[in-house]
C-alpha cells in the first residue's frame, strides 16, 4: 500500500477528545496582531486604546521596530519634536553627578553581551547625560538607585533623544512615588503587595507574616521595573510593554503574581525572615511570563487599587501616580500618526526658512491639524493643569532620606 504524500504546510494540529483537527497556523495570531498595531498607528487620531490592549496581552509588541513606534505614542511623545542632545554643562554643578556616575559605570551587565567596549562606553555617557537632563528640567524629581536600570532600558531601545523625552513622561507619572525626597511615597506603593496575596491565599499570607519577611524583597523589582533582575533583556522589554500600557500600579501586582506562582517553594521553607527573604529576593529566570501577566491584570481587575486603598495601611498616604494617572490616560487619546506629525513638521520648518510667510491655504491645514491635535478644548487643558499641579506639588519637600535611616546605596545593594 503505497503511503500518502505528506502536505508540506505549516499547519498545527490539535488533539481533542474527539481525535485530532487541523487548526490555523501557528503564528497566524501574530500576522493578524501585527495588522491591528499598524492600522492602530496610522489611524488618525491614533487608536490608543488598541496599542495599550495589544501591549497588554499575549506577545506584546512583539518586536522592536514596533516598540520603537508604539512606547512614544503610549506616553504621548511627538517623536518629531524631541528635545535637543545635552549639551556637557548638564554635568556642571549637578548634585547628583556623582551617584549617576557610580550607577552606571557598574550597569555592565545591562547591556548586550559581546557589546565592543567602545561602544558600550559611548551609550554609558549617553546613559550619565539622559538621567541628569530629565533630573535638571524636572527639579521636583529626586534621583533614586535603580532610576538607571529604566533610563537604560529605554536608551537601548529606541535611542538618547527618544529615550530623554520618555523617561521624562515616566519621571513625572508612572515613577512619580519613587521620586520624592524621601521613600514613603515607595514603602505606601509597596504595602499594596500583601493584601493583594492575602485576598488570594491567606495561608501563604499568614505564612509571610510568621516570617516577619515584609516587603523589602520586591523593591528592585518595583522601582526598576524589573529591569535590574532580569537576565534577559527580551523579558524586560514584554514587561515594558505591559507596564506602560497599564496602571502605575501593576508591577506591584505583578510583584503578586510571582509570589503567588511560587506558593509552594516559599511554604517549604523554613518560616524564618532570612530564609523567606533569601527565596523570594532572587525571581527565577524561567517564570511563565506571559501566564504571570495575564495574572496579573486578572488580579488588578479583581482586586482593583481602589478596594485596597479601604485598608487603613494604605489610606495614610496619597500617590501622586495614582492621582494623575486618569488626566495622564486622556492626554494620550488625541495624537496625529506620525505621518501627519511629520508633514507637519516639514511644513512648519520650510515656513520658517521663509519667515513665516506661510501660503493661505497651508496656514489654513496647519491651523486644523492643531485644532484636531488639541481637540478637547478646556476640559482637557484643566485636566493636564491638575496633573501638573499634583506633580509640582512635591517640590516642596525637604532634602532626600531613606528609609528606617539607611543610605539609598546600602538599601539598594541589599539585591
Amino acid at each position: 500500500m503505497t503511503k500518502p504524500k505528506r502536505r508540506k504546510n505549516n499547519a498545527g494540529v490539535r488533539v481533542n477528545g474527539n481525535g485530532p483537527s487541523v487548526t490555523r497556523e501557528p503564528d497566524s495570531w501574530k500576522k493578524q496582531k501585527l495588522a491591528e498595531i499598524h492600522q492602530a498607528l496610522n489611524s488618525d487620531p491614533v487608536d490608543i486604546e488598541t496599542l495599550r490592549r495589544a501591549a497588554a496581552s499575549k506577545g506584546g509588541l512583539l518586536i522592536d521596530e514596533l516598540r520603537r513606534k508604539v512606547w512614544p505614542k503610549l506616553l504621548n511623545v511627538n517623536v518629531y519634536d524631541l528635545p535637543h542632545k545635552p549639551g556637557r554643562d548638564v554635568r556642571e554643578n549637578h548634585k547628583d553627578y556623582n551617584q549617576v556616575l557610580l550607577d552606571v559605570r557598574r550597569s555592565m551587565k545591562r547591556f548586550p553581551k559581546g557589546m565592543p567596549a567602545t561602544e558600550r562606553a559611548v551609550l554609558q555617557e549617553q546613559l550619565i547625560d539622559i538621567i541628569l537632563e530629565v533630573l535638571k528640567h524636572s527639579p521636583q524629581l529626586h534621583y533614586y538607585q535603580g532610576y538607571h536600570d529604566v533610563a537604560v532600558t529605554l536608551l537601548l531601545l529606541v535611542g538618547e533623544r527618544r529615550a530623554i523625552a520618555m523617561l521624562h513622561t515616566l519621571s513625572n507619572h508612572h515613577l512619580r512615588d519613587f521620586m520624592d525626597p524621601t521613600m514613603d511615597s515607595t514603602k505606601h506603593i509597596l504595602n499594596y503587595l500583601m493584601p493583594i496575596i492575602e485576598q488570594v491565599d491567606t495561608e501563604l499570607h499568614d505564612f509571610m507574616i510568621r516570617a516577619e519577611v515584609g516587603t523589602i524583597f520586591a523593591l528592585s523589582w518595583l522601582i526598576t521595573w524589573y529591569g535590574h533582575v532580569l537576565s534577559e533583556f527580551r523579558h524586560t522589554l514584554r514587561l515594558y510593554d505591559f507596564f506602560l500600557a497599564s496602571h502605575p500600579l501593576m508591577p506591584i501586582y505583578l510583584a503578586a503574581a510571582i509570589v503567588l506562582h511560587r506558593e509552594k517553594e516559599v511554604k517549604r521553607t523554613e518560616c524564618d525572615m532570612a530564609m523567606v527573604h533569601h527565596l523570594l529576593s532572587r525571581i527565577p529566570q524561567d517564570l511563565p511570563y506571559e501566564l504571570l501577566i495575564g495574572r496579573s491584570q486578572a488580579l488588578f481587575d479583581q482586586y482593583p487599587p481602589s478596594l485596597l486603598a479601604k485598608r487603613a495601611a494604605l489610606q495614610s498616604h496619597k500617590s501622586l501616580s495614582i492621582s494623575t494617572f486618569q488626566s495622564f490616560q486622556l492626554s494620550t487619546l488625541h495624537q496625529r500618526p506620525d505621518s501627519v506629525l511629520q508633514r507637519l513638521t516639514k511644513a512648519r520648518g520650510s515656513s520658517a526658512s521663509r519667515h513665516d510667510h506661510r501660503h493661505p491655504g497651508l496656514e489654513a491645514a496647519l491651523s486644523r491639524d492643531r485644532g484636531l491635535l488639541l481637540g478637547q478644548g478646556n476640559r482637557m487643558v484643566k485636566m493636564a493643569v491638575w496633573g501638573l499641579s499634583a506633580t509640582l506639588g512635591a517640590a516642596v519637600f525637604a532634602v532626600a532620606q531613606t528609609a528606617m535611616d539607611w543610605g539609598p546605596e546600602m538599601l539598594f545593594q541589599l539585591f
